[in-house]
């Protein structure tokens, strides 16, 4: 089955500019190369990538649709879900395969009994979980709501780790699931990263590329930055430069802090850092990190859920670091700008080319097709 092309309906919430909305464009355009037909099925925008021409793209919801995946709303969104969906298998045909990715396009798409259908579990559930229990039962319930559909579902975890949580726990059921690391396109990473930055740096600087997120714990980033002994500008790529900024000063660094705002080519700033820093709390596998290394920056990461010790093993391993330990970051910092090990490019990128991971996803799918048509 896996012959033939396919078409591949890829559903997600947008494409801001994040970590999953990189992942299914080079899963796309990986596709298209191979001759498959994927069509990007767009819950709202925005739209902060630049979109090949071929790669047809489609929004379901307007920017002004708020809440659609609200308790009160779901039941309406999901019926015009599924009629935007009916409308583009009669212009396009059938779908032979959906793809679904982030909360609302998993509540919506399950929520329509859309089949065959895979779910892509992005991030460690159980930290998100956590971190919304904080916040009060509210938060916590939503958030619940948004996992539970994932139970009996066909998953694809993009770490080891992430699957391992799910089998250990008692929350999710899936009716199968599969481990499948994210695409990196090689090639176009380095075409990129040759690529020259709007903002010349003299001397060096360090890195992070994340959303101004608790996720991401930007505040221990700031707080190791101030106790490293190196003084080396920091440069932050994110969307949100003003909550960045203001954050950096509450922890003395703002005079330290480069904010150029969200780039749609980082690695062209990846690969002219001295070092690559990721201090979050948890992830789903940290794609940032192998973005890093393809582009020869040496990386340092907290040990967090899940992937970064995936990623970073061998001699790399040393350059993992617990979760908010402000002190091991700041010096693990400095150690990396003195000396870093080689980085084992054939070991990192083996099970994780787009070319490989595209194929994995199509076995994968010959079989939830094939268990499809035999029901």
């Amino acid at each position: 089955m896996i012959d033939q092309p396919k078409r591949i309906g890829i559903v997600i919430d947008s494409l801001a500019g994040g970590g999953a909305e990189r992942v299914v464009l080079t899963l796309a355009q990986a596709w298209l190369a191979q001759g498959n037909q994927p069509h990007l099925l767009v819950l709202q925008p925005p739209c902060d990538y630049q979109l090949p021409a071929s790669l047809p793209v489609h929004f379901c919801f307007t920017e002004h649709d708020k809440q659609i995946d609200s308790v009160f709303k779901i039941n309406a969104s999901v019926r015009r879900f599924k009629c935007w969906l009916s409308s583009l298998t009669a212009q396009f045909g059938q779908f032979d395969l959906f793809i679904s990715n982030l909360d609302k396009s998993n509540l919506l798409t399950t929520q329509a009994q859309v089949k065959p259908l895979f779910c892509v579990v992005h991030n460690a559930i159980e930290a998100e979980l956590a971190r919304e229990m904080k916040l009060g039962p509210l938060a916590f319930w939503n958030m619940w709501r948004a996992k539970r559909v994932l139970d009996q579902q066909h998953l694809i975890t993009v770490s080891q780790g992430i699957a391992d949580e799910i089998s250990r726990g008692k929350r999710i059921t899936p009716a199968s699931m599969t481990t499948i690391y994210n695409p990196f396109d090689i090639d176009d990473i380095v075409a990129a990263a040759s690529q020259p930055i709007d903002i010349p740096i003299e001397g060096g600087f360090i890195i992070h590329v994340g959303r101004v997120a608790k996720q991401k714990r930007h505040d221990i980033l700031f707080q190791a930055l101030a106790q490293a002994k190196h003084q080396l500008p920091l440069v932050l790529l994110c969307g949100n430069v003003n909550k960045a900024r203001k954050l950096a000063r509450r922890y003395g660094v703002a005079d330290r802090v480069i904010l150029p705002g969200f780039q749609a080519n980082p690695y062209a700033w990846i690969k002219r850092a001295k070092l690559m820093v990721l201090s979050s709390d948890y992830e789903g596998l940290g794609n940032v990190l192998v973005e890093s290394l393809i582009c020869g920056t040496p990386v340092v990461s907290t040990d967090c859920p899940y992937g970064p010790n995936e990623i970073l093993i061998g001699e790399l391993s040393k350059f993992l670091v617990p979760c908010r330990d402000v002190k091991q970051l700041a010096n693990k910092m400095d150690e990396a700008l003195v000396s870093y090990p080689e980085i084992p490019m054939s070991a990192l990128i083996a099970n994780k080319t787009h070319a490989h991971v595209s194929e994995q996803y199509m076995l994968a799918a010959a079989t939830l097709m094939e268990e499809t048509d035999a029901k």
